[in-house]
């Protein structure tokens, strides 16, 4: 699975606008509960009005609130980002850590985020235990682990080390193109003959090829070898994947850092992801 995986998403990524580890630290903290574009149209304002930690420690409350508004739950964004600020200028000299045990112990950063960081603005290899992530590796009978701490160390012992950042970008692309959370796409997905939940989903082929989402979906749809009738619609229709996020009720608190930094029976861990949010998605794909 994770060959084909690699095969179908050669170029997976992060889909967060950043340019240094403060940047990508600010836009995981915003894309909870939040599509990454609506975070990516934010980000250049913030980025601009913030450059550095002593800008987010010094922010303006209110300001920094209105900027942050269209991603949801600002306030307690706003929270983390000025609690983020202040706790790099007093600890960090101003620049963010690049260790796990170091990243957890900082305002609005859980382990997610902190791998988020790692994999991606350090190159450290860590995997990013998202919704996607667990739903996936649960329906492949990878775990049948809940928590996402003890997730974590489940599939890290099952992957190369070298490969935990890729195999989380790949994994995460499959569940926001193919494998979605109330409508996955059976019929139309490349690992469906080595995949023991087949069948949860839409398994007729034109039906299920209609449900695989992104720019992506006239290869993902050759390798899950459909006819060319439905590669072609696909490539006439695909567009961009645009995950839809939650309409919540509530602000949530912000992500709580996790204390386990290692290997071991998990402690507390802070995914930042609410729960309980209506999903407009009729594919039930949210961040």
């Amino acid at each position: 699975m994770n060959r084909s995986l690699a095969e179908a998403y050669p170029d997976a990524h992060c889909e967060l606008d950043f340019r240094t580890p403060l940047e990508l630290a600010a836009a995981t903290i915003l894309s909870a509960q939040c599509t990454d574009r609506r975070v990516n149209e934010v980000t250049p304002t913030l980025f601009a009005a913030y450059p550095d930690a002593a800008a987010y420690a010094g922010a303006d409350r209110a300001e920094l609130e209105e900027i942050l508004r269209p991603t949801g739950f600002f306030r307690n964004k706003t929270t983390s980002l000025i609690g983020l600020g202040t706790a790099l200028v007093e600890r960090f000299d101003g620049e963010l850590p690049s260790t796990l045990a170091e990243l957890v112990r900082l305002p609005g950063i859980g382990r997610k985020t902190a791998n988020v960081i790692l994999g991606n603005a350090f190159d450290v290899p860590g995997i990013t235990v998202d919704t996607h992530f667990s739903r996936l590796v649960q329906r492949w009978g990878w775990t049948t682990l809940t928590d996402p701490v003890k997730i974590e160390h489940a599939i890290g012992e099952l992957i190369p080390r070298r490969e935990w950042t890729m195999l989380s970008h790949r994994v995460i692309f499959h569940g926001r193109r193919v494998c979605h959370s109330r409508r996955p796409a059976c019929g139309a997905c490349l690992l469906a003959r080595s995949c023991p939940s087949f069948g949860v989903g839409t398994v007729e082929p034109e039906q299920a090829a209609r449900l695989v989402k992104g720019v992506e979906a006239p290869h993902l749809l050759r390798l899950a070898g459909l006819g060319d009738a439905s590669v072609e619609e696909a490539a006439t229709s695909a567009k961009p994947v645009e995950p839809a996020a939650a309409s919540p009720a509530r602000e949530p608190a912000a992500e709580t850092p996790a204390t386990d930094s290692g290997p071991g029976p998990a402690r507390t861990t802070g995914t930042g992801e609410p729960t309980g949010a209506e999903d407009p998605d009729p594919t039930g794909d949210q961040r």
